[in-house]
């Protein structure tokens, strides 16, 4: 049996391929990466990274505001912001308490830490600035997406790694269906893009060292893949009560029918070979959505270009479509933005719903004989769907699925 459907009714993104969502969606459309060498990173081992050039975050939200939060809070109250406009909604009209706020986030921001410890090191620690907790730990994207907006019910942040923006939204989309809110901001926010980030993850050798051609570094279920590119930004969603929608008159953009999440409790780190986890994770979705896989004419795929979970995602898709629809790799442009890259994707695919439209997978020149997928590439590919899924997946095993529906 189906669950309710909730209506997404303004969408919001701050990503490498542009501010905003008009600027994101053409260039994704264009196919064209944006991994480049980031002066950030320079001198290490991986010195290149997909950043959003234009966040200026001291113009867009004031010196003020901008002093108190980090890179991914910046983003996370810009996207927002566009959402909410986008929804038509107005947040000094709205009924505050019935307006909730979740967003997922993979970890506490690194990109302005380096400083406040190089203080403390050199002894200094009375300098260490009054803002750095506050303006880092996760829960505080949704507080201050909470406080800019007036929203006045629950607030708060998931975390299931790679996999955050996905849950936040599945959470959203419960917190509506039980009655809880009428109007749920979510989504995710995260910047990868720090030196810390390039250290860590490149130390457990997930990143492309391809650093002789950063553009052609992301490369999802290509045989010459070898690992992720960092990247950076927000995707927030406004999701309503379809008869809090009706009753404003709402511009309906898409519909969220059904989500599910599951373990491979198999490894701290590495997929469940045989894909069983997220195919578990992608039934379960259908199944609320009371649909069957032949309904499903997209897949907004996780692809993040590493040669094990790409080839895993490849399997678990094929444990449920016989076979599976056409797919994208939306990171082989912006790279992985970690625990926003599920939102990111979330919106890419309503837009998807919308156009009619699947925009290309960059940097698939030979397809790993290994994956036998359907994957649209180099031109966008105009189609005819009424449902799509998009998918995420994190350390610790942690999957989550959405299954989002023409309005």
């Amino acid at each position: 049996m189906s669950s309710p459907p909730i209506a997404v009714t303004g969408l919001g993104l701050v990503t490498p391929a542009g501010m905003g969502t008009a600027a994101t969606w053409e260039h994704m459309c264009t196919g064209a990466p944006t991994a480049t060498r980031d002066p950030e990173l320079a001198g290490l081992a991986v010195d290149f990274s997909c950043r959003v050039r234009d966040l200026d975050g001291r113009r867009r939200l004031g010196g003020r505001l901008c002093m108190r939060l980090d890179r991914f809070g910046q983003m996370a109250v810009i996207a927002a912001r566009e959402a909410v406009a986008d929804a038509r909604l107005d947040a000094a009209a709205w009924d505050a308490p019935r307006v909730g706020v979740v967003l997922g986030v993979g970890a506490n921001s690194l990109s302005g830490y380096p400083a406040e410890f190089e203080r403390l090191r050199d002894g200094h620690a009375e300098r260490v600035s009054p803002f750095a907790l506050p303006r880092s730990v996760p829960n505080m994207v949704a507080g201050a997406v909470s406080l800019d907006l007036g929203a006045k019910g629950p607030s708060f942040t998931t975390s299931s790694a790679c996999a955050s923006g996905t849950t936040a939204l599945a959470v959203a989309c419960d917190l509506l269906r039980g009655g809880a809110c009428d109007i749920v901001i979510s989504g995710g926010s995260e910047s990868g893009a720090s030196a810390m980030s390039a250290v860590t993850f490149g130390q457990m050798q997930a990143l492309s060292r391809r650093g002789h051609d950063p553009a052609g570094a992301s490369r999802p279920f290509d045989a010459d893949r070898d690992g992720f590119v960092l990247g950076e930004g927000a995707g927030v969603l406004v999701l309503e009560r379809p008869g809090h929608a009706r009753a404003r008159g709402a511009r309906v953009l898409a519909h969220l029918v059904g989500h599910a999440s599951s373990c491979d409790a198999y490894h701290y780190t590495s997929p469940e070979p045989a894909g069983d986890g997220l195919a578990q994770a992608v039934r379960a979705a259908l199944a609320d959505a009371g649909l069957a896989p032949y309904d499903i004419g997209h897949v907004n795929a996780h692809g993040t270009s590493t040669p094990l979970n790409d080839r895993t995602e490849a399997l678990a898709l094929h444990q449920v479509f016989r076979p599976p629809p056409p797919v994208t790799a939306n990171k082989s442009v912006i790279g992985h933005s970690l625990g926003a890259a599920g939102a990111i994707e979330a919106a890419l695919t309503v837009l998807t719903l919308r156009h009619q439209l699947i925009p290309p997978t960059a940097n698939l020149d030979r397809l790993d004989p290994a994956i036998d997928l359907d994957v649209v590439t180099k031109v966008p590919r105009p189609v005819r769907i009424d449902a799509a899924l998009t998918v995420s997946s994190g350390f610790g095993g942690q999957n989550a699925a959405l299954v989002l529906a023409r309005a």
